[in-house]
């Protein structure tokens, strides 16, 4: 537990920081040039999930946080032997979700910042802590189906 604690502070605080940044240098809703039609950065108040999800509906969704949290701590708990991918996944997944709970617990909403233009495809607006969140999960799934099939073949 003290090794995932320590990755989630490690993604916590590189995240409270960028977000710090980005608030102290850019306007809201401003987008900055970083690498032309390809990277910017727009400070951006999300008050939703994902893709603006459940936008407005702040309480629920820090009431879901807190059951994902507390889910991810009974998971972690019921671990028999964790790996150092499994350690990493929870660690990113962690400090992630911390990050924006923090912002939607202080501000109202979450701090968004990278803006990606893809092949003229305007990506949604996210941070660091999104960024984590989705290799964490990535990292669990992937090591999720690596012990289903070693188990696949124990048993046979």
């Amino acid at each position: 537990m003290k090794k995932i604690s320590l990755v989630s502070i490690v993604v916590f605080l590189i995240d409270r920081i960028t977000k710090i940044i980005v608030t102290n240098i850019f306007k809201v809703n401003v987008r900055n040039v970083i690498i032309n039609k390809f990277l910017y950065i727009t400070n951006c108040h999300n008050d939703g999930a994902a893709f603006s999800l459940f936008s407005g509906n702040i309480l629920f969704l820090i009431l879901i946080t807190f059951i994902v949290l507390f889910l991810l701590y009974k998971n972690i708990k019921n671990s028999n032997r964790i790996k150092k991918i499994t350690i990493m996944a929870y660690g990113l997944l962690l400090g992630g979700i911390l990050g924006n709970l923090f912002d939607r617990v202080f501000y109202g909403y979450v701090i968004d910042f990278i803006d990606l233009l893809i092949f003229k495809y305007d990506f949604a607006i996210f941070n660091f802590a999104d960024i984590c969140i989705c290799i964490g999960a990535i990292m669990l799934l992937f090591e999720g189906s690596d012990r289903s099939e070693q188990n696949k073949i124990s048993s046979r």
